[in-house]
């Protein structure tokens, strides 16, 4: 039995966060990825949703970050908002979670073994939401690899070009893909 003094969110997160302690499955394709030529309007619907993120968890946001390909003006993309959120300790569910899932978020993924990732989906547009912790080497990552995009033409190009040939093919799970460009990426954030 929980402590008096625990909250029933907090006891709530508690049992659905052990429901769900599975890993994720991954996400089923069965196709090619479907990409679209970058649109003006993806940096907007991330300023709205890091406004209803900042709103629902004040300071506990240490970091947050439109970051993918959407996040890269000119770049082809998946139509889906990639957001890097950072908190104190993202296995510390229940300080963040019930508040995400209040504003409409739901999680849909936890690899504890990966820098104590997790990921949320959004409420009303195709979000990702990606919790890691503070100093994580993932964090750095993705950043640099954002910021290389969006300063290097011939980086830029040579990605997409990736993109688009790997897209086109037929994958049974988005992950494949996702896996397939791994070698450009590493390419890129080696220069």
């Amino acid at each position: 039995m929980p402590p008096a003094s625990e909250s029933d969110d907090r006891v709530q997160a508690r049992e659905e966060q052990s429901r769900q302690a599975k890993p994720s499955r991954p996400l089923k394709l069965n196709g090619p990825v479907r990409l679209e030529s970058y649109d003006a309007e993806w940096p907007r619907l991330y300023e709205r949703e890091a406004a209803r993120i900042r709103s629902v968890l004040g300071d506990r946001v240490l970091l947050l970050e439109h970051v993918g390909s959407t996040s890269v003006p000119g770049l082809a993309a998946k139509p889906v908002i990639d957001i890097l959120l950072v908190v104190a300790d993202p296995a510390e569910e229940t300080a963040y979670i019930p508040s995400l899932e209040r504003a409409g978020y739901r999680l849909v993924a936890r690899h504890p073994s990966w820098c104590q990732h997790r990921m949320l989906a959004g409420p009303d547009t195709d979000i990702n939401l990606h919790v890691l912790p503070p100093e994580s080497a993932e964090t750095e990552r993705t950043l640099r690899f954002r910021d290389r995009l969006r300063a290097s033409e011939a980086d830029r190009e040579l990605y997409e070009r990736t993109k688009r040939q790997l897209a086109a093919r037929q994958w049974t799970h988005l992950r494949q893909y996702t896996d397939a460009k791994a070698e450009v990426i590493e390419t890129i954030l080696r220069r």
